[in-house]
């Protein structure tokens, strides 16, 4: 018989596990307020309509189920062919009828997600490639899939704000992206300063670095380009 709760009996797997499926209603219910016609509208990322990213949403959860079967068969299954094929998927699914275009979204949420409850404890440290060409343990997927729909339930430019992210899920992307611009040498010059809190990202001996401080909410939404500061220069690109 199919288990109809997860598998894993990690709890910080669980936990995260929920965080993942409540971003992936938030970013449902964004969508759903939008009406068929709505969809054609530009969304916050340059280039992409809301068609756009609604179509990476559920190509992404389809990408990320093909790691989970990895990890689960031991077959090596990645989540592209090639980068190319991924940008070719999504301006595909953009010209999908509204209807396909919301059911690839749900089914593909759906099947990602009984994927993760039927993985067993055992299978979740296998190893998988990202499209990045990361060797990760199957269990980041739930961060890789936790990060897309926060993040892009804001870009859905429906009234979404990163103050609609929980708080834990905004500590670790302005990890990721702090993390990224020290990979690439980008980050050289800031200083980074969450009010309320003895967080800090940069070399706070140089005395010569633009220090961004505010609340976490307005840092990480400046840091991640999706919003400005006031006397403060535009953030190094992060992906």
């Amino acid at each position: 018989m199919v288990a109809r709760h997860d598998l894993t009996t990690d709890p910080d797997l669980q936990d995260a596990l929920l965080q993942a499926r409540r971003g992936t209603a938030f970013f449902a219910r964004k969508l759903n307020e939008l009406s068929d016609e709505e969809l054609d509208g530009d969304s916050l990322l340059p280039g992409w309509s809301r068609r756009h990213l609604a179509a990476h949403i559920g190509y992404n959860a389809r990408a990320i189920a093909r790691l989970i079967e990895w990890a689960a068969t031991g077959v090596e299954t990645p989540m592209y062919s090639s980068p190319t094929a991924r940008n070719q998927e999504i301006d595909f699914g953009a010209t999908l009828s509204p209807i396909a275009l919301r059911n690839l979204v749900d089914h593909a949420a759906v099947h990602l997600s009984v994927e993760w409850r039927d993985l067993p404890d055992e299978n979740w440290s296998n190893k998988v490639v990202t499209a990045q060409g990361r060797t990760v343990p199957a269990s980041e997927t739930v961060w890789m899939r936790t990060r897309e729909v926060w993040l892009h339930a804001v870009d859905l430019n429906n009234g979404a704000t990163v103050t609609d992210i929980p708080e834990p899920v905004q500590q670790r992307v302005l990890q990721d992206i702090t993390s990224a611009w020290k990979t690439r040498g980008t980050d050289a010059g800031l200083i980074l300063r969450v009010d309320g809190s003895e967080t800090h990202y940069g070399d706070i001996s140089n005395p010569d670095a633009v220090v961004v401080t505010g609340p976490l909410t307005k840092i990480l939404g400046w840091a991640a380009g999706r919003t400005t500061i006031t006397n403060t220069p535009t953030a190094p690109p992060w992906i």
